[in-house]
């Protein structure tokens, strides 16, 4: 999703044919950004820094628009950028420029999955759908004035080089995500779910109190009164993730939270989250993120 301002989700063939641009090594290449480690990039950006064919993205953006306008498809479909909107897209998107004026100026922000993940923010299905019907927000001018200030403390810590920036990043960077929830808080009233989807929300919830002791689809079946063929059937139809996927989200989410920001050993986190053994646990975390607890720990 690099093309930078827009965001939507819907599942086509024509994704399979996009190859995943490369984020840091286009941003690298621009010369002007801040970064820390390969997780977090900042940068200011002009109507010739965007790119003119359609491509994939491997990571998370956040694109405000200060000045000039921008068209360009989100997943195929259209979506406009003009001064004070901002647009968030999220990896595995596919951004497409279609025009775009000469005096655009804005500032971008890409995070890592792994960044994204670190956060340990809560799930909200609602709060997904809503970022896929709506991709381009409309920041009002206390919105707009916070957005900049949030970039002009990262710009600041990374700058003067902060023997904590990563942390103190993330937590400007939660801080930011839970302002915004208000902002989705006043489009959900608006918002009717199709029966799918309120199934899909009904399904989040259930996971949210539950994921910790069951980790079974049967289970969450049974508690919706579906059968769990039909529960995947739906919750694929509507997110793109299987319910299986959901619930390996919230575990190994709630996992990563508790390796990166407690003292907790891993034990104590296999036992926080029933697995019956550590060794269970890491197995379980390794399948999911390619890495054993101890590495993920470790990393960064």
């Amino acid at each position: 999703m690099i093309k930078l301002p827009y965001f939507c989700i819907r599942i086509f063939n024509f994704a399979n044919k996009m190859n995943t641009l490369n984020l840091r090594a286009e941003i690298q290449n621009k010369g002007r950004f801040l970064c820390v480690n390969d997780d977090f990039y900042i940068f200011d950006v002009a109507s010739n820094d965007l790119s003119n064919h359609p491509f994939k993205i491997d990571m998370y953006i956040c694109c405000i628009c200060l000045q000039g306008e921008s068209i360009g498809k989100i997943n195929l479909l259209p979506h406009h950028m003009s001064s004070s909107k901002m647009s968030i897209n999220v990896s595995g998107q596919i951004l497409e420029q279609i025009s775009i004026s000469d005096d655009f100026k804005g500032i971008c922000i890409f995070m890592s999955n792994d960044f994204i993940n670190s956060l340990g923010l809560p799930y909200n299905f609602q709060t997904y759908m809503l970022l896929q019907d709506n991709p381009v927000l409309d920041l009002q001018s206390g919105q707009l004035e916070a957005m900049i200030s949030y970039c002009t403390m990262v710009r600041k810590v990374i700058e003067n080089k902060h023997p904590y920036q990563l942390d103190v990043i993330r937590h400007l960077t939660c801080a930011f995500f839970y302002g915004m929830g208000y902002y989705f808080h006043e489009i959900s009233k608006n918002k009717i779910l199709s029966n799918d989807e309120a199934l899909m929300d009904n399904f989040s919830k259930e996971v949210q109190l539950s994921y910790k002791k069951e980790r079974k689809v049967l289970y969450y079946a049974d508690r919706l009164h579906l059968s769990a063929g039909y529960l995947s059937t739906i919750i694929k139809r509507v997110s793109g993730k299987t319910a299986a996927e959901w619930i390996d989200d919230y575990v190994t989410l709630e996992a990563k939270a508790l390796l990166k920001s407690t003292n907790l050993t891993i034990q104590q986190i296999s036992d926080e989250l029933n697995f019956p053994s550590q060794s269970f646990f890491g197995k379980y975390f390794k399948r999911i993120t390619g890495l054993s607890p101890k590495e993920y720990r470790e990393k960064n």
